[in-house]
């Protein structure tokens, strides 16, 4: 089947749906490896999953280039992943080993690969947001083709930096694609008792700039909104605010019992699985098969695997690392 019949960006080639298939599958099976690790106490600190988020990583980050930026959050595996990072690398930092991306000293929520164009994760909410203007700023100054997406939650738009960004950002024309991963909660309380709008997207008219709302488990609507908000950012005619409407199928953090919400809401998100809703698309095109399907999901599961030996066998820094890669 002509793949221009799935609808997707003219950049997106046949070989490039059957990677994004498998590079969901990454982003999901690493995460269900570290949560099984916190709750064996064999990771220390705290982790965010984003089980259930795969689609809108893996859409928004399909259409950049390496020289493109990206900043995450605390709740970043899945976009490190999706921008290029590898498994075992990833899985070394959460460990604390030297292999790690940043030597084991940023662990779960301050993963960076500047060489790929992710600039970094970020505990602090929103915190993320003033550093991808800053890189688009960058950008622009010095007359350079990258474009920087700044990923957040729902959350992040309730604090002050989110609107003081956007509002730069937005009078400055300045190449930058806000990215709001509406996961319906923050922490434990649900977006629509911490925000009047209906859709988060709503909040661009403010600032001048476009709004869209988007199917944040649709790998496709999620490319084909970034190609939109990337063409635009390039041409110099300024951000764009896109909300994907997702949800995440564990709790905040490690320590989250999700009392806050019925199992019903979350038995209905499930059937909205965005791995398995891009498998059917997949094989409705005849780009992939049942069986070749389950190749992949087993491929991906000996790559975690294996990146758990690799992060195992790795060394612990010495007291001498200690005092190394610091301002101070």
């Amino acid at each position: 089947m002509d793949m221009l019949k799935l609808n997707v960006p003219n950049s997106i080639t046949n070989d490039k749906l059957i990677d994004l298939y498998k590079q969901m599958w990454q982003i999901r099976l690493f995460d269900e490896k570290v949560d099984e690790f916190f709750a064996k106490g064999m990771i220390h600190g705290t982790t965010h999953l984003a089980v259930g988020q795969e689609a809108s990583a893996a859409g928004v980050c399909a259409l950049l280039t390496v020289e493109d930026k990206i900043t995450s959050t605390h709740r970043g595996h899945g976009h490190c992943i999706a921008k290029g990072a590898t498994p075992d690398k990833m899985m070394a930092e959460l460990f604390g080993r030297t292999t790690g991306y940043c030597k084991g000293k940023g662990g779960s929520m301050h993963i960076a690969d500047v060489e790929m164009g992710n600039l970094g994760a970020n505990g602090i909410v929103a915190g993320g947001i003033p550093l991808a203007v800053g890189s688009a700023l960058t950008a622009k100054m010095k007359r350079l083709d990258y474009v920087t997406v700044c990923f957040f939650g729902d959350g992040a738009t309730n604090e002050g930096s989110f609107h003081e960004a956007v509002n730069l950002a937005s009078i400055w024309d300045l190449p930058v694609i806000f990215v709001c991963e509406n996961n319906q909660y923050g922490m434990s309380g649900s977006v629509k008792e911490m925000t009047r709008v209906e859709n988060i997207a709503d909040r661009a008219q403010a600032y001048g700039i476009p709004g869209e709302v988007a199917d944040g488990n649709d790998i496709i609507a999620m490319m084909n909104v970034t190609d939109k908000a990337i063409k635009r950012a390039r041409s110099g005619e300024g951000p764009t605010l896109i909300e994907a409407k997702t949800y995440r199928w564990k709790g905040h953090s490690k320590s989250d019992a999700k009392k806050y919400r019925t199992r019903d809401e979350e038995q209905e998100w499930r059937k909205k699985d965005p791995i398995k809703r891009y498998k059917e698309v997949l094989i409705e095109a005849g780009l992939l098969t049942e069986e070749k399907a389950e190749e992949v999901r087993l491929a991906v599961k000996k790559e975690i695997e294996d990146a758990v030996k690799f992060a195992e066998a790795s060394p612990q820094p010495t007291l001498n690392d200690l005092l190394t890669d610091v301002y101070a």
